[in-house]
């Protein structure tokens, strides 16, 4: 009973809080993340109150089986870009666009960490803590993205590059995280490990996308066999869930450490099946009404996740302030310079960088893996990525729908239709 109090709670916050926001003109899923910290542990929460919200992060955490659906539905659906009658327009444009910016972001991150390490904060700031960020500062938060284009129908030439440009982000931020964090490491502990600098990230990503196309595969083959729109949407969700628990498994061969990224997974399993299947379009458009309230639930507990004791600590504010200005540069600039190279168009060098500032999961999950392995050092760095996630995920979702809306994506009709629906 109560985890479906709680559910029910979360979606109905969710709701509400969208209609406050409203008038201030802000995407949905800023309304969805604002209601998750009001009845997070560290607001209503505080009261103690069941049924006013969730009064301890374990009770949050006990619903994270939906985030981890959640964000495989997500998956899917950027995995819905990757058509290549798309891509032979764009492909080439968002390669170079993700892998440049992303770098961009980590090497500015890391000369500003380093530099305030070096001449300011000293150990207050370890060295491979500011490295560390700087990988971190790669990932893109897809799902806040995909949320902002679907609530107001965006269309356009910016927003085909975004979503796969988001979506190449989960790949680069494995890599140089990976590179990073190996470094972190030699410089804590004294030793390289070039297995877990190189060879189990580059496998993470074969893998997943193998496993993907596997899964994709499969899937395109059986809706054949289905000719009813309810069947095939629930064949389609069956194969989702099942992808997800399939990128769960982790083991280890010869003393390498094989693991799944669940957002390649789904993502290629997406790629496939809107490439092989000629009535995906219309699958596609079911699942997105299906998973409506999911994606509400997933953000709401997001917002519940944020923990907001991470004010708190002033060296934490710090460092964290200057990772999001020294991120954010990095990605506008990145995302401007490199589109301006493959010759896109002026308005695109413009406003894609801004597009691209939301930051949550990956980046919590690479903060979690660093809170394990380097103790204390480690600890800092998850909450300076709270920190930041937590800016990032309240302001990046309204700045997504200025840059489209500026860049002629998001018509003015289409905000009025929202308004309507709504």
């Amino acid at each position: 009973m109560e985890t479906l109090l709680s559910i029910s709670i979360a979606l109905c916050a969710g709701l509400l809080v969208s209609r406050f926001v409203k008038p201030l003109k802000m995407p949905a899923v800023t309304g969805y993340l604002i209601a998750g910290i009001l009845i997070g542990p560290y607001c209503l929460g505080k009261l103690g109150v069941s049924g006013l919200g969730f009064t301890t992060m374990a009770e949050v955490k006990a619903l994270s089986l939906f985030n981890d659906v959640a964000l495989g539905f997500i998956a899917f659906a950027i995995g819905n870009e990757f058509r290549l009658s798309q891509l032979r327009h764009t492909g080439r444009q968002a390669t170079v666009i993700g892998i440049f910016q992303a770098l961009v972001a980590a090497v500015l991150v890391d000369v500003v960490l380093v530099a305030l390490h070096h001449f300011v904060l000293g150990d207050a700031l370890p060295l491979a803590d500011a490295i560390t960020l700087g990988a971190i500062a790669t990932a893109t938060a897809p799902a806040a993205t995909l949320m902002v284009v679907r609530q107001y129908k965006a269309k356009g030439k910016l927003t085909d590059l975004l979503l796969p440009i988001v979506a190449l982000d989960d790949a680069v931020g494995l890599i140089v995280f990976a590179v990073s964090f190996g470094v972190a490491k030699a410089i804590n502990f004294g030793n390289f490990d070039m297995t877990s600098i190189l060879v189990e990230p580059i496998l993470e990503i074969i893998l997943s996308l193998v496993l993907g196309f596997v899964m994709g595969s499969i899937f395109s083959a059986a809706e054949k066999y289905f000719k009813s729109n309810s069947k095939r949407l629930s064949l389609s969700i069956t194969f989702v869930i099942m992808t997800v628990a399939l990128s769960m498994i982790e083991f280890e061969v010869g003393g390498v450490k094989i693991g799944f990224s669940s957002l390649l997974v789904c993502m290629m399993l997406g790629t496939v099946f809107c490439n092989v299947c000629n009535f995906s379009e219309e699958i596609m458009g079911k699942t997105d009404r299906w998973t409506a309230p999911l994606f509400i639930l997933f953000f709401v507990l997001s917002g519940a996740e944020l923990e907001l004791g991470v004010f708190k600590d002033v060296s934490v504010v710090c460092i964290g302030a200057a990772y999001i200005v020294a991120r954010s540069v990095g990605k506008y600039v990145g995302a401007g310079v490199s589109a301006k190279l493959v010759h896109c168009e002026p308005m695109i060098q413009k406003y894609l960088g801004i597009t691209l500032l939301p930051q949550a999961g990956v980046a919590l999950g690479m903060s979690v893996t660093v809170a394990q392995t380097l103790g204390e050092g480690g600890a800092m760095v998850r909450n300076i990525v709270l920190f930041g996630v937590l800016i990032y995920e309240l302001v990046g979702p309204t700045l997504t729908r200025i840059a489209l809306t500026r860049a002629g994506d998001i018509q003015p009709k289409a905000e009025a239709a929202v308004s309507a629906d709504d």
